[in-house]
């Protein structure tokens, strides 16, 4: 387990590297893609997403939601990501979905930085947005 400080400069700068961000999304698609056709499909995405219990959890405590509730969000963002309707998310979707994703979250934190425990082998963006940071000043010293 590790702590890492970020602010809205280090996600910024982890999308502004191209080829690293480029690299982490696309390992996530591919984790995602669990039937290997290069598409999400809507459970595919969903399946992602409750994982993650962005939604069914708040500040870590179970929320008890209607699954027509949930079904209504899970759609929603499906069809956020779904950018030509074709009723799967592509790659370049998936990227440039992500991409949007990062840049609110990181004028979400503007210049504040904030503390995050994360376990040592936590996939997230976030988490990688950290460790280029620290690879890059490790690189200048």
């Amino acid at each position: 387990m590790g702590v890492v400080i970020i602010d809205g400069s280090t996600v910024r700068a982890f999308v502004a590297d191209e080829e690293h961000f480029k690299k982490s999304v696309d390992e996530k698609f591919a984790a995602l893609d669990l039937n290997n056709d290069g598409v999400l499909s809507r459970t595919e995405l969903r399946k992602a997403f409750e994982s993650m219990r962005l939604i069914e959890a708040h500040f870590g405590v179970d929320v008890a939601t209607p699954p027509e509730q949930l079904t209504k969000l899970y759609d929603s963002i499906f069809d956020k990501f779904d950018c030509d309707n074709s009723g799967t998310v592509d790659l370049d979707e998936f990227r440039s979905q992500m991409k949007e994703i990062m840049l609110a979250i990181a004028d979400g934190l503007g210049s504040c930085p904030i503390q995050m425990v994360l376990e040592d082998d936590d996939p997230s963006f976030l988490k990688q947005a950290a460790e280029l940071e620290v690879s890059k000043l490790n690189n200048a010293s």
